[in-house]
């Protein structure tokens, strides 16, 4: 006997094995200025790059080229890695450094908060890459929305 349509296993395929186009447009990076904190900088944030989870479809080659492009010296990334390899970027950080960009890995599980010990260590490493002039992003995985 053969099973109902409605229950045969290629519906249930994952969507590693779609064949979904990647998204072609540049990947948006927001840029929030710092001057109500009397910084003369702007920070960039933008989602994760090259993720692929359900209809995000990036490219991590050409999104970190992009990055690079646009002169990003440094990146904060607060995904962990579990979710670096759900989001099926598993070697993100080792494409960074591949790419001469220096990473600041700073893992804060999704819907977590950090310890304050890690909020203060984020911040002396922000400050100093701000200082020293760094053209500076920070992502996780969702598209950040800053209001205008």
């Amino acid at each position: 006997m053969k099973p109902p349509s409605s229950l045969q296993t290629n519906e249930f395929d994952s969507s590693d094995e779609e064949p979904i186009e990647d998204e072609q447009t540049p990947i948006q990076i927001s840029w929030l200025p710092l001057s109500q904190v009397n910084c003369p900088h702007f920070l960039g944030l933008c989602a994760l790059p090259g993720c692929k989870f359900k209809n995000v479809r990036r490219n991590i080659q050409k999104d970190t080229e992009e990055l690079k492009s646009y002169g990003i010296q440094d990146i904060f990334v607060f995904c962990t890695r579990g979710e670096l390899s759900k989001y099926r970027v598993p070697n993100l950080l080792d494409l960074y450094h591949q790419h001469g960009i220096i990473t600041h890995h700073h893992p804060i599980p999704d819907g977590g908060i950090p310890k304050i010990a890690s909020c203060c260590e984020i911040m002396e490493e922000l400050a100093i890459c701000l200082k020293n002039n760094r053209k500076t992003l920070i992502h996780s995985r969702l598209s950040p929305t800053i209001p205008v």
